[in-house]
């Protein structure tokens, strides 16, 4: 209960208390903001107001203190060109932080630790790990023949597009199977399947066709092959 407040707190504070001209005016002024300042308090309102006790504010002032650090890094290292991965990172931050406070306010002293090293969290972080950094570079290395073929022509689609994709398919078939729900891969598959079928009709690029349904395969078939895997041994723990 307390983790969904302050994720809450978290997702207002940052998507709906923060307008564009703040945003902007953060990244003109980096540190010497009073807008980052502003919207760093704001979380911890809101976080104190969605609680109602004032024995949780350490609580709130390490967030408050940690997203203000956060933001700060953002904003001194960020360029237009890595704009996008540094929201990633920030917003990947500052959930580990909340993640972090639960765990340590919930579970005192050193269970938390239990709870991170124990071999199933392993299993599924080193699984996922796999998914979406080892499987991108293997099927670029396996599919590099075919690509040098297929690609010969200037190539109009947005940068590392494919790369994403991949890594968000795999990452959903690999959750879909983990919870069991084999039915989410079939609908993926054919949701693909759709927006594909548009790009290849049109083509008429055999060499295209067969080196999508490859990369296809591929990609599906090693996400299947790791998430099956870690269910054996997690079972088998």
């Amino acid at each position: 209960m307390i983790f969904i407040k302050i994720l809450l707190a978290h997702i207002l504070g940052d998507f709906l208390f923060q307008s564009r001209a703040w945003v902007k005016e953060k990244e003109k002024n980096k540190a010497s903001s009073p807008k980052l300042y502003y919207h760093v308090m704001i979380h911890g309102t809101l976080i104190m107001l969605f609680l109602w006790d004032l024995s949780y504010w350490p609580l709130a002032l390490t967030v408050v203190v940690s997203h203000f650090f956060i933001d700060w890094a953002k904003l001194s290292f960020q360029t237009k060109k890595n704009k996008t991965v540094w929201f990633i990172v920030d917003q990947l931050l500052h959930v580990a932080v909340l993640v972090a406070v639960i765990l340590i306010w919930d579970y005192p002293g050193m269970e938390w630790l239990t709870i991170i090293n124990s071999l199933p969290v392993w299993i599924v972080f080193t699984a996922a790990c796999f998914l979406s950094f080892g499987v991108a570079i293997i099927m670029n290395v396996l599919l590099e023949p075919w690509s040098e073929k297929v690609f010969d022509k200037a190539n109009d689609s947005l940068p590392n597009a494919g790369k994403y994709i991949g890594i968000l398919e795999r990452l959903f078939v690999f959750v879909f199977i983990l919870t069991g729900h084999w039915e989410g891969v079939g609908f993926l598959i054919a949701a693909k399947s759709v927006f594909r079928f548009g790009d290849l009709k049109e083509s008429k690029d055999r060499k295209l066709t067969e080196y999508i349904l490859i990369g296809t395969l591929m990609s599906f078939g090693f996400a299947i092959f790791t998430a099956l895997l870690s269910l054996y041994l997690i079972k088998m723990i």
